[in-house]
């Protein structure tokens, strides 16, 4: 097999050789690597032997030591990871990467079949491409009159991070497009998924256990760890490999009318295509390959979940049309969850960031679709006692969606001494505060100094709908925790960039910057402050209403729960959780702490119009598609400002349906029970009339 070498060098170039001559040769040995990196990495078919590839790789490094000059950056040279980054750069995409519908019921997929082909019509032949489901990072690539201009993950499905350096260590990726049955485009932007194989997997794993690390929960998560470090030299460092699938965008691209021949061309343009996809013209075709596809799934040697279904007719696929999530020519058909036998070792309440406590099973472990499990959630104590698992007992576990571990049920054991009956604690195990319970749900009311609950809560507080601080993520809330630097939410607001340029990951220009963001936000409208503290029930619409109607948050903090009930949408049960999270008095300390870090952006009662006098008042709007004048959440805050509330399905009660681009199902929805609706243009109009400037 070819080891590719990327830090290969050496003199091998030809002495006296002059500028010209190596111009000439440079370009040839790239041509020649190219061609052989494309037989090994795409086709799986080498044609050379180690030492002959040695040998050009070398020759071209030295001749380029030689010229530096002539080093291009496609060059196969310059595919040696670069230095790291502060942080990933916002990306925006050549065109939307929707996600798929999907269902692992039968019945769902034939009701899918059915609408496609009445939706073409009797006298449309259908043909599909099948696909496995790769679980993976989706990722867009863009190439530039033939090479490798940027690369990016889905994000938002609009816009993602811009991994660029990170892609090019990948080696199945070319940094030059090869001439292939259709000229290369002067523009490709390709869709595609970045995976690792199962036995980098489990040796990735092996050595971070070694280290004392966290092991990565599941291939999946270890590929997108891998592509989104900072440091492209991680990235190098745990092989990956992609598979293309689509093409998102092009200019120059010509004859090609179907997906097979999509997937042709950008095979033959260097870029790798899963060998496992086939044609069908039936259901019965999609569920024969379905179950050859999941027969074979152990023997891939990496992680699949499901097939996907793509109408194969790229003119047929106008017909059908998208809605505004997923196209309704595509269709994945999941895997049913795999299920193993194995015995819980012990039961331990784990705390999440809302303070939910979890019964969580210790499993001996064992192997689930390519994955050693060894934890299984048993969701909530009413759950433990309805399946009467205990410590010892025989179960059989499961991967939910083929990813998150539960335990489905215990196998009796006759002959077996069982166990006590397990028992949730009587404080929480992360502070010690006593434990409520509400319902089914165990919880610590310590919300915000709660360790365990504490970097979640971080990463709550920082999201866009809150304070919406950039560079406060995850990872960043877990480190700050960990080091002592934050133990209540106020000490965000104290961080010093001279501290946070001591932790690993955290440059000059990377502390500034969280520093001056974190100053940004601490000015702050009261409806996302509310949403930020995560208080329990509390969305992004509640948050809204409750700023609305109190205007400032003394108001509301004081309120009872006959007051908050006059808001609309706070029932009995949501005026009770509010009203309990401002009395805890763990909680009411950080709220004062935090008040004085904060300028919240209030307004008095005198100063708000009563709700009933309100143009919009009692009504309710839908917002479906895309619009391009105002951002959605833009949109809905300002119909919310003239009291109407915004919500995300439409029924009977639905006042207007606002249609952008792009409209799903809820456009139709709207027709059909008759609800009046406004396109983007009309809605403009209507918010310049009642005086809202856009």
């Amino acid at each position: 097999m070819i080891k590719f070498p990327r830090f290969a060098r050496g003199n091998e170039g030809t002495p006296g050789m002059n500028r010209q001559q190596a111009e000439a040769r440079i370009a040839t040995l790239q041509t020649e690597i190219r061609h052989h990196d494309y037989l090994y990495y795409v086709e799986d078919r080498p044609a050379v032997s180690d030492a002959e590839y040695d040998k050009l790789y070398r020759e071209l490094v030295a001749l380029e030591e030689q010229f530096p000059d002539l080093v291009s950056p496609d060059s196969p040279t310059q595919r040696v990871a670069g230095t790291p980054v502060d942080s990933f750069p916002t990306v925006e995409h050549a065109a939307p990467m929707l996600s798929l519908e999907s269902d692992q019921d039968e019945a769902t997929l034939r009701r899918f079949d059915e609408r496609l082909r009445k939706g073409l019509g009797p006298d449309v032949p259908v043909e599909y491409v099948l696909e496995p489901k790769l679980d993976g990072l989706s990722v867009e690539l863009v190439y530039q009159d033939g090479a490798l201009l940027q690369a990016s993950t889905r994000g938002d499905g609009r816009k993602g991070e811009g991994i660029t350096a990170n892609v090019r260590t990948i080696t199945s990726v070319p940094l030059r497009l090869r001439e292939g049955r259709h000229p290369i485009p002067r523009f490709l932007a390709v869709r595609g998924e970045i995976i690792m194989l199962a036995q980098t997997f489990d040796k990735l794993n092996e050595r971070l256990i070694a280290e004392g690390k966290e092991p990565f929960a599941n291939p999946r998560n270890a590929a997108a760890g891998s592509v989104r470090q900072l440091d492209p030299q991680m990235t190098a460092a745990r092989p990956l490999h992609l598979y293309v699938y689509d093409i998102l965008a092009s200019e120059g691209v010509t004859g090609i009318d179907s997906q097979w021949e999509v997937l042709a061309s950008l095979r033959a343009w260097g870029l790798k295509v899963n060998e496992r996809i086939r044609k069908g013209t039936t259901l019965d075709d999609v569920l024969a390959y379905h179950a050859q596809t999941e027969a074979q799934r152990d023997d891939l040697g990496y992680e699949i979940d499901g097939i996907v279904i793509k109408l194969n007719d790229l003119a047929a696929r106008e017909t059908v049309g998208w809605t505004s999530r997923h196209p309704r020519w595509a269709f994945a058909y999941k895997f049913p969850p795999r299920k193993e036998i194995t015995r819980i070792l012990s039961i331990l309440p784990s705390v999440g960031r809302t303070g939910v406590v979890t019964p969580v099973a210790i499993l001996l472990p064992v192997e689930l679709g390519g994955v050693t499990v060894a934890r299984a959630t048993l969701h909530n104590r009413e759950e433990v006692a309805r399946k009467d698992v205990r410590e010892g007992d025989r179960v059989r576990v499961q991967r939910a969606g083929d990813v998150i571990p539960q335990v489905i049920e215990r196998i009796d054991e006759p002959d077996r001494e069982r166990a006590p009956e397990w028992r949730m604690p009587a404080t929480c195990p992360s502070c010690g505060t006593p434990l409520l319970e509400r319902g089914p749900f165990t919880v610590c009311p310590n919300s915000f100094e709660c360790p365990a609950q504490l970097a979640g809560r971080i990463v709550h507080f920082a999201s866009r709908d809150a304070l919406d601080i950039e560079g406060l993520g995850d990872e960043t809330s877990k480190l700050f925790v960990a080091e002592g630097l934050v133990r209540q939410l106020p000490d965000l607001f104290d961080l010093q960039a001279e501290r946070l340029m001591e932790l690993e990951g955290f440059a000059q220009k990377s502390a500034t910057n969280l520093v001056n963001a974190l100053k940004k936000a601490a000015h702050v409208e009261l409806a996302r402050f509310l949403y930020g503290l995560g208080i329990p029930e509390v969305g992004v619409a509640v948050a809204r209403d409750l700023a609305r109607h109190f205007g400032t948050f003394a108001n509301l903090r004081e309120a009872d729960e006959a007051r908050l009930q006059e808001v609309s949408g706070v029932g009995p049960r949501m005026a009770e959780q509010i009203t309990a999270f401002f009395r805890e008095p763990h909680n009411a300390e950080v709220l004062d702490a935090l008040l004085k870090k904060v300028d919240l952006i209030e307004t008095e009662p005198s100063a708000r119009p009563a709700a009933s006098v309100l143009p919009l008042a009692g009504q309710k709007w839908v917002f479906t598609g895309g619009l391009t004048h105002l951002t959605r959440r833009d949109a809905q805050e300002k119909v919310e400002s003239l009291g109407a509330r915004a919500t995300g399905s439409v029924s009977k009660s639905t006042t207007v349906v606002v249609v952008g681009e792009d409209a799903g199902s809820k456009a139709d929805d709207a027709r059909k029970l008759g609800i009046r609706t406004l396109n983007e243009e009309e809605l403009l109009v209507f918010l310049r009339g009642n005086g809202i400037d856009v």
